[in-house]
């Protein structure tokens, strides 16, 4: 009686400590355009996103960034470029950060949601309403 008494607290606890792991947007995650992959990472306080590849990246590893609005930035490869950074908040939502597309070389403030462990949502403003979201999944 002792022991399932004790494994169902075990497991309680368990299914209590599972929404902690769902509030860590940190990892791999697959993008839906250009084959990408970003890693999330905390840099600070705050969350931040690397390129870690894409179709472009796969076809010449040495792929630049060449769209940047800023013509000294041209120059820099894409491949390890910081797209996400000062993203600040949580546990399931940061906000106040800023989204650099190499697409089109802008850079956007941004939000990130996590909906679920392996589901994320990033949107990207210009200016309320003009924003577009994709959903990203973890890979890692």
């Amino acid at each position: 009686m002792k022991t399932s008494v004790l494994t169902a607290l075990a497991v309680a606890a368990a299914a209590l400590a599972s929404p902690a792991l769902a509030s860590d947007p940190t990892g791999l995650w697959q993008t839906p355009t250009n084959g990408g992959q970003v890693r999330i990472e905390r840099c600070g306080q705050a969350l931040c996103g690397t390129l870690v590849t894409s179709s472009h990246i796969r076809a010449n590893p040495e792929v630049k960034d060449q769209r940047n609005k800023d013509a000294a930035l041209r120059d820099r490869p894409l491949r390890g470029l910081r797209m996400l950074s000062g993203f600040t908040g949580g546990p399931t939502e940061w906000r106040g950060g800023s989204v650099y597309n190499p697409d089109d070389g802008g850079t956007y403030r941004g939000t990130i949601t996590l909906t679920n462990d392996n589901t994320l949502r990033l949107r990207g403003c210009i200016v309320a309403p003009l924003c577009k979201t994709q959903t990203w999944t973890r890979v890692q």
